[in-house]
């Protein structure tokens, strides 16, 4: 475990650690080998983006054990029986953050998960490397974060184009009008703004507000980070955005499971009136 550092870009110092540890597992597990296991999957593959893009309130709920913001968010973390909790409750796809030195993740909590559910699980990293890619289907994952901040533009589409040879699903995200621009030329079909800035780790749901009338209409829209209430999910899905993606509100509480139904139960009290409202077609 790894505490905050004192440098005002976190997202580059969580990079590096990331380089440093594909270095360790690729000496453990050389790339020849891991393309054997990835070849054989187990798990079918469930599609994240019709689960994202279907109507209603879709949330992709979140396993993460820590943040380097807040600590440590649950000390009892069992990520398949959370995973199970959101499945019960209505989730449309889990994340599993697998970063080790700042969030404590770990591939076996991906694969825990993936063993566990049958809605689409989206390995929530770093990801620079296609090692990463290959980890994240031996895993059980069905789509993978890609972060533009992290990665050039070159990096960013080889990447995409790896992921869909392993058919593997992308979320790429966003923070800022450059960062979407270059998504939206590398071809994403499914975007997730986060609130939070990797860099600071300020949060501001006026991202997702500001971002929204750029995103095209047959690009699905996500918010992430940040959402706290039935009333922040209900305003962002008006303004076009058809899933969400919400983590710590979910984790700091008693039950999981329970916390993200009474999210989803709130929003769907209003959700017939919102559903012809937005950007959806």
């Amino acid at each position: 475990m790894s505490s905050l550092p004192t440098t005002a870009d976190l997202l580059a110092t969580i990079v590096a650690a990331t380089r440093r540890a594909l270095d360790v597992r690729l000496c453990r597990e050389p790339q020849a080998v891991l393309e054997k296991r990835a070849a054989i999957r187990r798990r079918p593959m469930r599609s994240f983006l019709a689960a994202v893009r279907a109507q209603g309130v879709n949330v992709i709920a979140e396993c993460k054990r820590r943040s380097p913001s807040r600590g440590v968010l649950r000390a009892d973390y069992n990520p398949a029986a959370i995973a199970a909790g959101y499945e019960r409750a209505g989730a449309a796809a889990v994340s599993v953050l697998t970063e080790p030195t700042f969030f404590d993740g770990a591939l076996a909590d991906l694969e825990a998960v993936a063993a566990a559910i049958e809605i689409p699980v989206l390995r929530k990293d770093f990801v620079i490397s296609p090692y990463q890619l290959l980890e994240a289907r031996a895993a059980g994952a069905d789509a993978v974060l890609l972060i533009v901040a992290a990665l050039e533009r070159d990096s960013l589409r080889a990447l995409m184009s790896q992921a869909a040879d392993l058919d593997l699903e992308h979320l790429v995200e966003v923070h800022d009008e450059a960062e979407l621009e270059r998504a939206l030329d590398a071809g994403a079909r499914v975007v997730g703004v986060n609130n939070r800035n990797l860099r600071t780790l300020d949060v501001d749901l006026q991202a997702s507000e500001r971002l929204i009338g750029r995103i095209p209409v047959d690009v699905v829209a996500i918010s992430e980070s940040g959402l706290r209430n039935p009333d922040d999910v209900q305003r962002l899905r008006q303004l076009g955005y058809r899933a969400f993606l919400v983590g710590e509100q979910l984790m700091t509480s008693d039950d999981p499971g329970r916390e993200l139904q009474r999210l989803l139960d709130s929003c769907r009290g209003t959700s017939g009136r919102n559903a012809s409202m937005g950007r959806e077609q």
